[in-house]
């Protein structure tokens, strides 16, 4: 197996295309086709589908990618040793996130992350009900508790709090509650429960046993506004909620913590692009620690 059909392999992985590639590494689209085609007959397997508008990993392809960017991560640690030259970081990294935090603090974030490598390319998504690592539903997960099962590797990122919150609007033509009992009185704004993707993320309870939402919203971006637009009081996170100066905090002593964690499968962590993301996550994390206090 020549190394040179790997790199180009990897190339026209990335890009989907076999000219896109070709254009990228130098070469011309015959070279390429050719080098990918060498490279099946040598492994004896097809890598790809080819279509029209492209080219689509087949199983036995995605399989194989993630053989040869270990292959590639050697070459480039081995290179970036001996010559002391900086090494791109290139690739596709998806971060699956809540989209409280995904929206609010990790697009922000990862804009510049993908300012600093052009090669890299990152997709932020939402964490799904159902959510696999090992599947490779995504490279990165963020999530509010530590995993349980499967080979990954985990780290915490930071506590949080959700606090009671409602609009100035709102509070102007209804008196804020003195205490728990007195929230059965007003319009309340919450998630809905049978869509949260974990237990920990059923938190009205910890405020008030009989928290009966009349408005309920499977998104904390969107409980956020609902409450900004003067719809009612409700339980969000305190590091969005502060963000916005029309939302007053309402039974401030009542509060619910959590926390994130990140983690990866430990089949990729091999990869430079994976540990780049994961590393600026945490940093960018650590340095924006006040905010989440």
């Amino acid at each position: 197996m020549d190394w040179d059909d790997v790199r180009v392999f990897i190339a026209v992985a990335r890009a989907g295309q076999i000219l896109a590639a070709a254009k990228r590494l130098g070469l011309n689209h015959a070279t390429v086709s050719r080098r990918v085609t060498s490279l099946e007959d040598a492994l004896k397997t097809r890598l790809f589908f080819r279509r029209t508008n492209g080219c689509e990993l087949t199983p036995a392809g995605e399989e194989f990618l993630l053989s040869a960017e270990r292959i590639e991560t050697e070459m480039n640690s081995a290179r970036s040793a001996l010559g002391g030259e900086d090494v791109t970081v290139a690739g596709t990294v998806r971060v699956g996130a809540p989209d409280g935090f995904g929206v609010s603090f990790l697009a922000p974030a990862l804009s510049r992350l993908v300012l600093r490598h052009p090669d890299l390319r990152v997709q932020l998504v939402p964490v799904p009900r159902y959510f696999s690592l090992s599947r490779r539903d995504a490279d990165i997960a963020i999530t509010v508790e530590p995993p349980s099962q499967g080979r990954l590797v985990a780290k915490k990122l930071v506590d949080y709090s959700l606090s009671l919150f409602a609009s100035e609007s709102y509070l102007n033509g209804n008196p804020a509650p003195g205490d728990v009992s007195e929230l059965s009185g007003h319009r309340l704004i919450g998630y809905v429960e049978d869509l949260v993707v974990t237990p920990s993320l059923h938190y009205a309870p910890e405020v008030s046993r009989d928290w009966n939402a009349g408005f309920e919203i499977s998104s904390a971006l969107g409980q956020v506004e609902a409450v900004r637009a003067g719809g009612g009081i409700g339980i969000l996170h305190s590091f969005i909620a502060r963000e916005w100066d029309d939302l007053i905090p309402v039974l401030p002593s009542v509060r619910v913590t959590r926390s994130y964690w990140l983690s990866y499968h430990e089949s990729v962590r091999s990869l430079s692009r994976v540990r780049v993301v994961a590393d600026f996550i945490s940093q960018a994390v650590h340095e924006a620690s006040a905010r989440f206090a």
